[in-house]
């Protein structure tokens, strides 16, 4: 550990090392892994202790609850509040398809996931709830970029990287989808992202023609057939809509760019 970092810096690095164990660690091994000394490691631990940023369990150590509430909040309210607000009509597209539900939100040329429901046959996906992909390669991301022209050409300019031997990377057909994205007002997912999964995906329109987030449904791709469910995924974006509107009405929902925080 260089002389010149902070006590902060060590503190901080303690945290990543042990979000990188994704399990309970003791002090010894955590000041393995952060390259500090035990009796460093030992007094930064009791700081991040009394601020509920790690918490002891017997002698081991794990992330703690006011890091998951800090991190809740990295995008800022309004991803928090739609999650509330449509939940159920996620909840409700659940019930219709039985498959792996999706509601993303775009932050500059990424889409981060703020809610996923999913049963016990769901198929294998890179999603969970705070993740972030490449928008360009998902369902929900495509739905997205189609609607806001800077974003698309800022994801293009930065590259269109393939993640799977299906993924788009011509930028010209890449653009040629997002025109049928607006016509149609359906994106599709067919293994873009993760080889064996597919899905679709409609944005959920503001009040001003703008999206305020996106709604998939996906599932294994030997078995799903997202055309499937592209009417009942319209009308539950229609309802969520209605609901998004209604609150922003009642100023439950901040306003700005597509109500939405952006990069």
């Amino acid at each position: 550990m260089p002389e010149q970092q902070t006590a902060v810096d060590k503190a901080l690095v303690l945290l990543k090392s042990l979000a990188e164990q994704d399990r309970e660690v003791g002090v010894s091994e955590l000041a393995r892994c952060a390259r500090l000394s035990k009796s460093t490691a030992f007094r930064l631990l009791g700081i991040l202790q009394r601020n509920d940023l790690v918490e002891r369990v017997g002698s081991n150590y794990r992330l703690g609850i006011q890091l998951f509430d800090m991190g809740n909040r990295v995008h800022g309210p309004t991803p928090l509040l739609l999650q509330e607000r449509l939940l159920p009509h996620l909840a409700d597209l659940y019930e219709l398809t039985h498959e792996t539900v999706h509601l993303a939100v775009l932050h500059g040329t990424e889409i981060v996931y703020v809610n996923k429901i999913h049963g016990h046959r769901a198929a294998r996906t890179p999603s969970r709830i705070g993740a972030r992909l490449p928008a360009y390669c998902t369902a929900v991301g495509k739905a997205l970029l189609a609607f806001d022209h800077d974003a698309a050409e800022a994801a293009i300019e930065a590259g269109l990287s393939a993640l799977t031997e299906y993924t788009l990377t011509d930028a010209d057909s890449f653009r040629a989808e997002l025109r049928r994205i607006r016509r149609d007002g359906i994106a599709y997912d067919r293994q873009e992202a993760t080889l064996g999964l597919t899905c679709v995906a409609v944005p959920i329109m503001g009040p001003v023609g703008r999206p305020l987030a996106a709604v998939s449904v996906a599932g294994a791709d030997h078995r799903f057939d997202p055309s499937r469910y592209a009417g009942a995924l319209r009308r539950v974006a229609h309802e969520a809509a209605r609901t998004v509107t209604a609150a922003k009405a009642r100023g439950s929902i901040p306003s700005g760019r597509g109500g939405l925080p952006v990069a």
